[in-house]
């Protein structure tokens, strides 16, 4: 199976974004089954495709969770600001058993 990988569309000097990104970085992602890696990508950035950023301009935060050969991605719910980090990892290893698990 290929590397899963959690993308995190975010753009700088958004609260929500940068406080989803901090807590998406406190988590230890290599502990969920199977492991996850993170990239936060700032749709505002120079070497974001044009198209990524006009999808994706007036929603970020937007997770999506894939694997590394790009055979499957899956654009995951917006969570809560307010759900905990225990609360936020449980919730990442639902996702990932209901949308990775039947490959």
């Amino acid at each position: 199976m290929s590397d899963l990988f959690l993308i995190l569309y975010s753009r700088k000097g958004c609260c929500l974004c940068e406080e989803l990104a901090r807590r998406l970085t406190c988590l230890p992602l290599e502990e969920l089954i199977p492991p996850i890696k993170l990239r936060v990508i700032d749709i505002d950035a120079a070497d974001t495709p044009k198209e990524l950023c006009a999808r994706y301009d007036t929603q970020v935060p937007v997770m999506l969770l894939g694997t590394s050969d790009l055979k499957k991605m899956v654009e995951l719910p917006r969570v809560s600001p307010r759900m905990n980090s225990e609360g936020l990892f449980l919730w990442l290893q639902k996702i990932i058993t209901k949308t990775m698990g039947s490959d």
